[in-house]
């Protein structure tokens, strides 16, 4: 029998620890064995936002791991839920995401996961390959903007949008002779575009109007114009 590479032993052990401590705690704890899918998701939501406000305001790798943790939690509760209703367990959810690296990622791995002999040179070839496997996995998806979290943020999914607009060569339909754009194209920072941003939303208030709204229309009224057969 082939030897496990290091890594693998020294990633089973704590791993099989931690659904250990989280079967116990389903079984003994009353609040969490209360718990649901449903009744988890806020602190899904709040503890990964928790891990990019660790990342964006350069805290040290050590609050980093520990939020990190946080979100592995949320990771196996969801798992354990689903183990306890017989649907799937964490070791599924792992072969999955597993499985999916390797079928999307052709330019690196072959079927087998065995590592193919030579490698893309540019991310461009790496996102086509990848924009290709995720086409052919999901065939029956002809709009262009399916998939992108209807509960994303309005910013960020106004981001995604436009994104997947460009790389499926649509132009953009953007009004890019608004004043604001020409406000936008003078900052030479993010910390300078934050700041206008803010100033945008604070003059909305002012007037009554709910920005994060106002994007969201926005942004589901370019989506129906740009989807096929609009």
């Amino acid at each position: 029998m082939a030897e496990t590479p290091s890594q693998e032993v020294s990633a089973e052990e704590p791993v099989g620890k931690l659904l250990g401590v989280i079967a116990a705690l389903r079984e003994h704890c009353p609040w969490m064995g209360a718990l649901t899918h449903e009744s988890l998701v806020e602190y899904l939501l709040e503890e990964a936002y928790e891990v990019a406000e660790t990342i964006e305001t350069g805290a040290d790798e050590l609050e980093l791991k520990g939020e990190l943790g946080d979100v592995l939690l949320q990771v196996v509760l969801h798992a354990r839920l689903a183990e306890e209703r017989g649907t799937f367990d964490f070791g599924d959810v792992a072969r999955g995401i597993t499985a999916k690296m390797i079928r999307r990622n052709p330019h690196v791995f072959r079927p087998d996961g065995s590592l193919q002999d030579v490698f893309p040179a540019t991310v461009e070839e790496i996102v086509l390959k990848w924009d290709a496997v995720k086409k052919a996995e999901r065939p029956e998806r002809l709009n262009h903007f399916e998939g992108i979290p209807g509960g994303l943020p309005a910013l960020a999914r106004a981001h995604k949008t436009l994104e997947r607009a460009e790389r499926a060569g649509l132009t953009p339909k953007v009004e890019l002779a608004h004043p604001l754009v020409e406000l936008v194209e003078t900052c030479d920072s993010e910390n300078q575009l934050g700041e206008l941003l803010l100033a945008v939303v604070g003059s909305a208030r002012t007037r009554g109007f709910d920005a994060e709204r106002a994007l969201r229309g926005a942004v589901r009224r370019y989506q129906n114009t740009e989807s096929p057969g609009s």
